[in-house]
C-alpha cells in the first residue's frame, strides 16, 4: 500500500491540480478506466468545498489531501503511532480499495450538514457567489451530494476542526476487462 499527501493552499488554482494528482494515482493503483473522472469530479468537489471554508474561516491553513493505494500491505501505516494514523485507513479496507481523504482546519458551522441532504432543502443560495467549481446559486450542501453519488463508500466527518471527507472505490480485479481497451 502506497500513500501519497498533498498538501495545497485554499485557491482555486489548486483544485485542478488535486484533481490531476488523484486521477493519476487512481490510474497507477489499477482503478478502472470508468471510475477514474469519477475520482476526478468527486476530488474536486471536496477539495472545491474545503477551499471554500478555508477562504472564510482559515485562509492561511493548508488543507490535506491523501491518496492511498489499498492494493498490498502498508508496513508504514502499521508502525504509525500519531494523530494520522486514523486518517490513513479510511474506510477500515487494508486491500483492494483506492481511497482518498480530503481534510480541512475549518470549523463546520453547520454541523447537521449532512452527504444526503434532502432535494431541495439548503441547495440554493440568494445571492451568492459561485462557488469554487461549483455551480452558481448552489450551496456547497451539493457537492457532498455529489460526492456521494460519484464515490463506492463515502464517509462525511464534521467537527470543529475542520472536516474530513474519505472516499473510496474498488480496484479492478484482474478478470474484469478494462472497457478502454475494446
Amino acid at each position: 500500500m502506497a500513500t501519497i499527501t498533498l498538501t495545497i493552499s485554499a485557491l482555486p488554482a489548486h483544485v485542478r491540480t488535486a484533481r490531476l494528482m488523484a486521477a493519476t494515482v487512481a490510474r497507477r493503483a489499477g482503478i478502472a478506466a470508468s471510475a477514474i473522472d469519477e475520482i476526478r469530479l468527486a476530488v474536486g468537489e471536496a477539495c472545491s468545498r474545503a477551499v471554500a471554508a478555508h477562504k472564510l474561516h482559515c485562509p492561511t491553513q493548508p488543507i490535506l489531501l491523501q491518496l492511498i493505494d489499498g492494493s498490498g500491505p502498508d508496513p508504514a501505516s502499521e508502525s504509525r503511532t500519531d494523530a494520522t494514523s486514523s486518517i490513513l485507513r479510511a474506510n477500515g479496507s487494508a486491500t483492494q480499495r483506492f481511497e482518498v481523504v480530503v481534510s480541512d482546519r475549518a470549523p463546520a458551522k453547520d454541523t447537521e450538514e449532512t452527504a444526503t441532504p434532502s432535494l431541495l432543502d439548503g441547495l440554493f443560495l440568494d445571492g451568492e457567489d459561485t462557488p469554487p467549481g461549483g455551480i452558481s446559486g448552489f450551496s456547497p450542501g451539493l457537492g457532498l451530494a455529489v460526492i456521494t453519488g460519484l464515490a463506492d463508500e463515502v464517509k462525511i466527518d464534521p467537527s470543529d476542526r475542520g472536516t474530513v471527507v474519505r472516499m473510496s472505490w474498488p480496484l479492478a480485479t484482474e478478470h474484469s476487462p478494462d472497457p478502454s481497451s475494446n
